[in-house]
């Protein structure tokens, strides 16, 4: 058996520098840099970055408290992704509705899968108004199975509803985030 082989299993050659597959170096290398100068020149710009609209709204949203646990993983997620709210330059009200359902059944009739359809409604308002500036409605869904023991059903049903949360919060921030900003 030849040194380059054990147990019939190649050897993997490092690459030596100036290898197409050397760090640095070969295609990789290149389409990241060719993807970097491309973004550059179309005028991307992070939707966070100073003098950015969306950048004003970091640490400035503050989304109605919370009444349950379904509301409080959203809020938990909109202050993840925009920041705690300190002085407070808009309100972010919310609606959220959930519905179950049945989506893996047995030939027998019992229900092995629970799809969660979940919908947020929002309207962001600057501190002090009633006017929406920013109004909306976001939909998702997650599930869960129900086929192990009645407690572990329980905890796989609140697991996927924090997902579903997290879910909808993300795509209410996304909306935030690329808003322009109050007319």
């Amino acid at each position: 058996m030849s040194s380059s082989r054990q147990h019939g299993i190649p050897r993997r050659r490092e690459p030596a520098p100036g290898d197409p597959g050397a760090a640095g170096g070969g295609r990789r290398g290149v389409l990241a840099a060719l993807g970097a100068v491309l973004a550059a020149g179309c005028g991307y710009a992070p939707a966070l970055a100073p003098g950015r609209p969306a950048a004003a709204l970091v640490g400035r949203v503050r989304a109605d408290d919370p009444a349950d646990r379904r509301s409080h993983a959203f809020v938990a997620r909109i202050e993840e992704r925009l920041g705690r709210p300190g002085a407070g330059a808009w309100r972010l009200g919310y609606t959220i509705e959930t519905a179950p359902q049945g989506v893996g059944i047995t030939p027998e009739g019992a229900t092995t899968r629970i799809r969660i359809g979940g919908a947020v409604t929002f309207a962001l308002t600057a501190d002090g108004s009633e006017e929406p500036l920013l109004a909306g409605r976001e939909e998702s869904f997650s599930a869960y199975s129900t086929t192990a023991t009645a407690v572990a059903t329980l905890i796989a049903e609140e697991a996927a509803e924090a997902r579903l949360m997290r879910l909808l919060a993300d795509r209410v921030a996304a909306r935030l985030l690329v808003w322009d900003g109050p007319a």
